[in-house]
């Protein structure tokens, strides 16, 4: 075969020559090749705060002149990071779970009308919340500059989580000859947020952490092992995504101390939001907590034993919710909405 002239075909070879860094090599640890494993020299994150090059290139390449600029929106490093986003990200990736075949569906015998209903009802509106729970990180991940995709990369097993969550309490609406309910607001209000960080409070501080308070009751309430099943990965998978949230906004405080007035800007209203549409029901809608105080106190008849359940876990929720935020560096006590306030009495 004739030796190709680069000169006449056009081929240049400059990538050949490009000035990277060549030669690296990593050992795996115990749980293989991670994230934080190839995080070095220039492929790794460095301290400055803002992207290394406008355009699409990714952390650690040469980027090419003739590339457009990229259009992200965040550029910044503390608009979008966490410290804990590989670890969280590797983690999500090996604890990943089936709904399909995890969930030991022929647990679940036919129950009482009350009781299934009140599942389905409670189904419902998870199903609901998961769906919008997926809708709204998927939505910043084009938005997150290259040199910091591992937020991107954790957001993004955050979607599939939510999806998987979709789908199992779906599951479990239909297995059991129930049925769809009644559906509430469910958490729209979040599909209006059009910036990184009040996301992340919003979502996963505030609204993550409820939920995972209420995936922990599901154990106690549940009626057999699949819905154990259900409700404790499911719990496992949102104290990621809340660790994500937690460790994003302490970061946000840290290094840019006055958007910390933001924050507490953001969580007045949302509080007072909750607060206003809650205090009757003591969750997003009257038909949950009517359902959660069914499960609760075990039927229909025992339904006042079953609020005072759900008063409980709704009072554990807004104490781990303060106790997060005083994690994050905004202590809310002076500032948390009254009725909130006068649901946690002293440990306020």
């Amino acid at each position: 075969m004739a030796e190709m002239n680069t000169l006449e075909s056009g081929l240049s070879l400059d990538w050949l020559n490009v000035d990277t860094e060549q030669g690296i090599t990593f050992d795996a640890g115990r749980n293989g090749l991670t994230l934080q494993n190839i995080n070095a020299l220039s492929y790794g994150v460095d301290d400055r705060d803002e992207a290394r090059d406008p355009s699409w290139a990714p952390r650690g390449s040469q980027p090419d002149a003739r590339s457009p600029r990229g259009s992200v929106q965040y550029t910044s490093k503390s608009d979008v990071w966490t410290e804990s986003c590989m670890l969280l990200y590797e983690e999500a990736v090996q604890r990943q779970w089936s709904s399909t075949r995890d969930i030991p569906w022929g647990t679940i015998k036919p129950l009482p009308d009350d009781l299934e209903r009140a599942m389905c009802t409670l189904g419902t509106f998870l199903t609901q919340v998961e769906f919008i729970a997926g809708d709204v990180p998927g939505r910043f991940l084009e938005q997150i500059h290259p040199d910091y995709f591992e937020s991107q990369l954790f957001l993004g097993t955050q979607v599939m989580d939510e999806a998987r969550h979709l789908d199992v309490f779906r599951k479990r609406i239909l297995a059991n000859g129930g049925g769809m309910s009644g559906a509430g607001l469910g958490a729209v209000q979040l599909l209006q947020t059009d910036d990184f960080t009040e996301m992340t409070a919003l979502l996963h501080l505030f609204g993550e952490g409820l939920v995972q308070t209420l995936f922990r009751m599901g154990e106690l309430i549940a009626q057999n092992e699949a819905e154990k099943r259900i409700f404790r990965l499911s719990a496992q998978d949102e104290s990621r995504h809340l660790a994500f949230g937690v460790t994003h906004l302490k970061y946000v405080v840290e290094t840019e101390p006055h958007r910390a007035e933001q924050l507490h800007h953001l969580l007045d209203l949302q509080e007072a939001t909750t607060a206003g549409s809650q205090q009757a029901s003591l969750t997003t809608n009257p038909l949950t907590g009517e359902a959660l105080a069914i499960l609760a106190g075990g039927g229909i008849e025992h339904l006042d034993e079953g609020y005072k359940m759900v008063q409980q876990m709704r009072r554990k929720q807004f104490l781990e919710y303060a106790h997060r935020c005083k994690v994050i560096g905004i202590d809310r006590t002076e500032r948390m909405a009254p009725e909130i306030r006068e649901l946690l009495g002293d440990a306020a």
